[in-house]
């Protein structure tokens, strides 16, 4: 599809079965770390203009500064994308929101009526649950012996069961659910199947809100409808139990089975896991998070306005797409050898792995909970942990915003 084609007939991201080759660098990797390309990028400058076949300006940041300073940047960007769709397709502006792609003052309201569900305080009453599912997929994990796929008896469902508990999703939601996968995160097709990914999803969320209106669960779908009723409308439910759960199970699992490979890679890091105290131990996860930088690329922010930034023209309408996964290599904030796993390693200002801001990851704490409790359990289970296979044959995903592994083969 040419330049010329998309501008005569405008822009719908969900008829795109490509991606322009432009956008590739900040989704691309080698193994486990971003291609070359992309830190080239950021030493170039503060901004790097993406050549699209579109009739917007698209800017990559990749810098750690640059980052924050764009993702904290409320007022001046949106990141509602509903502009991008024709209304037919795959996926409609009506697939699209949640809070990721909603702007204050509506993202304010959403934002506040899950935030208590997502403390220190509320979160702690779910350690018990979460004990018990990883426990359960070690045995699970025992019982397939060794050459088990650790990245779907183990990585998958703890996170999986875990936030179909949180929203409050019976058993014949979560089959059917699991069944929807990652394919939302996948742009290697371009738009179209990556957004009928999100349509098919959101139609079985709006199934589930439907029937807990009128008989709502003991989790969060069900408490929303008791505690807000009629003001808060089912596609707005939607669109946050949307947010939440894919949010919080495809990036914790990624983070789950990445960090495997990375922790059996050197016995001492095994052991700093395995018997560190809990400084110790968040110290390790905090680097793994930064290295691995499983979201990729942030909510694409749209300028509403004309502005100068980092030295360039900015135009209304022009977006800007921040790599956190090269904003989380610079060394500027990571220090020295930021390719480097390092668990000792204090960045300066932490870093971006839950990206910034006021749409900043709300499961950040759930997805530490979760890999502190797992990741011990697991080395101290199988101290003899290792990958089946060798780490070059690894099925790494390509050209995905959420970047993780198809398969983990163990051996134990």
């Amino acid at each position: 599809m040419t330049r010329r084609h998309v501008a005569k007939r405008g822009i719908d991201l969900a008829s795109f079965t490509f991606i322009p080759e432009p956008t590739k660098a900040p989704l691309q990797r080698v193994g486990l770390d971003p291609v070359p390309r992309l830190a080239e990028i950021r030493d170039s400058g503060p901004l790097h203009r993406l050549d699209l076949p579109f009739d917007f300006t698209a800017y990559l940041v990749s810098g750690h500064e640059q980052a924050r300073e764009v993702l904290t940047a409320r007022d001046v960007y949106s990141t509602d994308i509903r502009h991008l769709f024709s209304g037919d397709g795959p996926a409609t502006s009506d697939d699209i929101g949640g809070l990721g792609f909603t702007d204050p003052p509506v993202h304010t309201r959403l934002r506040k009526i899950i935030t208590p569900e997502f403390t220190m305080r509320r979160l702690a009453r779910l350690e018990p649950l979460i004990e018990q599912f990883v426990d359960r997929a070690l045995d699970d994990l025992e019982a397939a012996g060794p050459g088990a796929d650790l990245a779907k008896v183990l990585a998958f469902p703890i996170p999986f069961n875990t936030i179909c508990a949180l929203l409050g999703l019976d058993y014949e939601d979560r089959q059917a659910f699991s069944e929807l996968g990652s394919a939302r995160f996948d742009a290697t097709n371009g738009g179209a199947a990556a957004f009928g990914a999100v349509s098919a999803q959101r139609e079985f969320l709006f199934d589930a809100v439907a029937r807990q209106r009128k008989d709502p669960g003991p989790g969060l779908i069900g408490q929303i409808i008791r505690e807000e009723g009629d003001t808060i409308s089912d596609h707005d439910l939607a669109g946050l139990a949307d947010g939440v759960f894919t949010g919080g199970y495809e990036t914790t699992a990624g983070m789950i089975a990445l960090s495997t490979i990375m922790l059996t890679r050197d016995p001492a890091y095994a052991e700093l896991v395995r018997s560190g105290d809990r400084k110790t131990l968040d110290r390790v996860i905090e680097e793994l998070l930064r290295y691995f930088s499983v979201v990729q690329v942030a909510f694409p922010r749209f300028a509403k306005q004309d502005m100068e930034l980092f030295g360039e023209s900015i135009k209304a309408g022009d977006v800007l797409l921040v790599s956190l996964s090269g904003a989380n290599r610079d060394p500027a904030n990571a220090g020295a050898e930021p390719d480097t796993f390092d668990p000792t390693r204090v960045p300066a200002s932490g870093h971006l792995a839950f990206g910034h801001g006021i749409h900043r990851c709300i499961g950040a704490e759930l997805a530490r909970m979760e890999l502190r409790i797992a990741l011990p359990k697991l080395l101290r289970r199988f101290p003899d942990l290792a990958l089946a296979v060798p780490e070059s044959e690894l099925d790494f995903r390509q050209l995905s915003f959420v970047f993780g592994i198809e398969t983990l083969p163990v051996r134990f």
